[in-house]
């Protein structure tokens, strides 16, 4: 859901056309040139609400609350039509034809913001306007207007269930986002039975996507990027459903989907991908987002592998990708009841945490102990008085002071 974007990024701008550089903020310090309430380091301008998004999410998750300045950063991205760009770096500036604003910021930030709560005005403004760009099909494309696609119209449909809509009753010419998911859903025949497709190419074929199909299991189940584990299935390691059988409904296309991810994970435990002229890598995003997929239908016995297999293979590349790689592994550590401050190792909320302002709690803390140590005088807290050593020569008073902080 994160580095996968990028496909989807680029393709969209080649709908709309390349996109003007994007200002730096208005009074940035001279160290720092992107908000300082801005989750990751890099260039926000195709990713900024998107990565923030998951950040306050997968915090939420794991029960901290994140800085009111990151919040507050989030909520004035949004366009007066309650639309989301991926990042505006003035957002007292008002939204035009020119902001590239889309579905998949959109749905993120309303899934973010429904979870910490109290945004009700702001996700009520980008559900409308969701509802307002669905296609006649019943799906979403990355950008209004845009071919439907399983990943976008799947991340809509978490933000949907979020905001407490009913999916299959959001429909655009009689047609539900669910609709639009079934014609995205390979059949049963062939390697790729039960796949998704990300879209029909130029000739209407469909051609499976490990990462659609990941995408594309989720939305047939009504859920968002956040899942608790569901029903484990009766035997150890088993996964329910495992023939493909073509009944058109979401149900089925869900499990078809959960069985052809699970015969994908099976060789190395963890997905690939490769770019045009070089040799095949893990892709451990798109894991991540199938270890979600998996344990929402309580597709346990693959799903806890490939999770363990993220355990020890994806710090690497959690630490290189930034706080959206950091929520992607932190979601599937909770989908499958892992403690995701020891992954492998790894305390992946701490990582997180470091990737943007400290939340709110460890704000709360500091300040605490801060204030301590000026009550206590300009000597410190605490001072060692050394006894008195008497000599032959002479009597000699050692004075020793110690301060003892309290890390944060």
């Amino acid at each position: 859901m994160n580095v996968r974007r990028s496909a989807a990024v680029l393709a969209a701008v080649a709908v709309v056309g390349a996109a003007a550089p994007a200002a730096a903020d208005p009074s940035p310090s001279p160290s720092q040139a992107f908000p300082s309430a801005l989750y990751g380091g890099k260039d926000p301008k195709f990713d900024g609400v998107w990565r923030q998004s998951l950040a306050l999410l997968a915090q939420d998750t794991v029960g901290v609350k994140p800085a009111a300045k990151s919040v507050e950063w989030l909520v004035r991205q949004q366009c007066a039509d309650g639309s989301f760009a991926p990042y505006r770096a003035d957002p007292t500036a008002a939204c035009d034809a020119k902001t590239m604003v889309d579905t998949n910021q959109t749905a993120a930030a309303v899934q973010a913001l429904t979870a910490l709560g109290g945004h009700d005005a702001v996700t009520g403004k980008a559900v409308t306007w969701l509802k307002s760009v669905q296609n006649k099909d019943g799906g979403w494309g990355y950008t209004p207007g845009g071919a439907s696609d399983t990943n976008s119209t799947s991340v809509v449909i978490g933000a949907l269930t979020a905001a407490g809509e009913k999916p299959e009753q959001v429909e655009k010419g009689g047609k539900s986002p669910y609709d639009a998911l079934l014609t995205l859903a390979l059949g049963c025949d062939g390697d790729e039975a039960g796949a998704f497709a990300f879209q029909p190419d130029k000739k209407g074929e469909l051609a499976a996507n490990a990462d659609a199909t990941a995408a594309g299991v989720l939305g047939a189940l009504g859920q968002g990027m956040v899942v608790k584990p569901g029903e484990k299935s009766e035997t150890t390691g088993a996964t329910k459903g495992e023939a493909c059988e073509d009944e058109r409904t979401p149900e089925q296309a869900a499990a078809n989907g959960a069985a052809y991810l699970t015969k994908a994970l099976a060789k190395d435990g963890h997905l690939t991908s490769a770019l045009p002229g070089s040799d095949p890598q893990p892709d451990y995003g798109n894991t991540a987002d199938a270890v979600v997929a998996l344990a929402a239908r309580g597709d346990t016995g693959q799903a806890e592998k490939s999770l363990s297999r993220l355990e020890k293979n994806a710090s690497a590349w959690a630490a290189q990708n930034g706080p959206a790689a950091y929520a992607q592994l932190i979601f599937a550590a909770h989908a499958t009841g892992t403690n995701p401050r020891d992954f492998g190792g790894t305390d992946l909320v701490k990582q997180l945490n470091a990737t943007g302002p400290a939340p709110q709690t460890a704000e709360k803390t500091r300040a605490a102990e801060e204030k301590s140590d000026s009550d206590s005088g300009p000597f410190g807290v605490w001072w060692y008085v050394g006894v008195c050593l008497v000599a032959g020569v002479g009597i000699g008073f050692l004075f020793s002071g110690r301060r003892n902080r309290q890390q944060p």
